[in-house]
């Protein structure tokens, strides 16, 4: 392992972010012992307690586990759950384009199966709701105002959907599109051609029209799909 020394505070999150890095690339592979930690800190020149801090973080994503007599030893990290996806898509050098394309998949066939779903199972309090949210993304003042409210606007229609496991999914991706809001900011260029997409969808989700909500979730989702893809090519 190449010699690095961190730099800034808090040191376990330096340590934490390199040892995931080094998981993930394969540089630790699945199935090899990590090297103890007093060799991690002495290479890292960090105290035995941030790396303790930092293992606990990877032994608590299970990406490492604790063997009686072995020390740490590698999992795979396809083994792992939704928690490993935010470093996957972003790593040091950036967003990781295989990675975000298999994510914005995701996403778009998950929004378009919540979006008809929400038609049949929405609230009359969750469909104003929507309507709302979808007038307040046309006439945001500001980019990140638009990308805030983009994401309150998916996140009401999953709930609508009524289906835990898109609720929680969508909690998972929260942290990974707020916290990098910045490498995200294509999925809202030109927001003016996109705004008529959600009020289409909430029209259709407040008329419980399932096919019609789900059409108009989908073309949205292709098109930030595009946007975003764009500036990685």
């Amino acid at each position: 392992m190449p010699r690095i020394a961190v730099e800034r505070s808090p040191v376990s999150d330096q340590v934490f972010r390199i040892l995931m890095e080094g998981i993930l690339s394969g540089r630790y592979p699945p199935g090899e012992l990590l090297p103890t930690q007093r060799h991690l800190a002495a290479e890292l020149e960090v105290n035995m307690t941030s790396v303790r801090e930092a293992v606990k973080r990877l032994e608590q994503l299970r990406l490492v586990e604790s063997r009686q007599g072995e020390g740490m030893r590698v999992r795979d990290w396809r083994d792992c759950g939704l928690d490993v996806l935010v470093h996957l898509v972003v790593g040091p050098s950036g967003l990781d384009p295989r990675t975000l394309r298999a994510v914005l998949e995701a996403r778009r066939l998950m929004l378009t199966e919540a979006a008809g779903l929400a038609a049949g199972r929405r609230s009359h309090e969750q469909a104003d709701l929507l309507v709302e949210l979808a007038d307040r993304v046309a006439s945001a003042g500001t980019l990140e105002e638009a990308q805030l409210l983009d994401f309150a606007f998916f996140a009401e229609l999953v709930q609508a959907a009524g289906n835990v496991v898109f609720v929680l999914i969508t909690n998972s991706i929260r942290d990974l599109y707020l916290q990098n809001a910045h490498a995200f900011a294509p999925l809202l260029d030109d927001r003016a051609s996109l705004v008529h997409h959600y009020r289409r969808a909430a029209l259709a989700v407040r008329a419980g029209d399932a096919a019609r909500a789900a059409g108009a979730v989908r073309r949205l989702a292709e098109a930030q799909e595009r946007r975003l893809l764009k500036t990685l090519s």
